[in-house]
């Protein structure tokens, strides 16, 4: 019960970690491909720039990239075991001779 709780709480974690970087990701990946001008001020002097387009398409693929790290993660935390075979000895019967 103890590993099982475990990765619950880890893939939880995972989950809100890389789930707010991937939706942040991909808003602002999506502001970039669709050109939307982005508003800086820097020292006082305004500028409006839409995203350059190699940006906003590599944070797409960061944005898919977050999503699927905490599905691989509960997919490999969360999985059923195989059960270990049982091994069956008995000591009536004799040792094989030895070489």
């Amino acid at each position: 019960m103890q590993n099982r709780t475990m990765a619950t709480i880890i893939t939880v974690i995972t989950s809100l970690c890389c789930g707010c970087f991937a939706l942040m990701s991909c808003i602002w990946g999506v502001i970039g491909l669709t050109g939307q001008p982005i508003n800086t001020t820097l020292n006082g002097v305004e500028s409006l720039e839409a995203m350059p387009m190699p940006l906003a398409l590599g944070l797409m693929c960061l944005s898919v990239i977050f999503i699927a790290i905490p599905v691989a993660v509960g997919f490999f935390t969360l999985r059923k075991k195989a059960a270990a075979p049982v091994v069956v000895s008995s000591s009536d019967e004799p040792l094989p001779p030895t070489a």
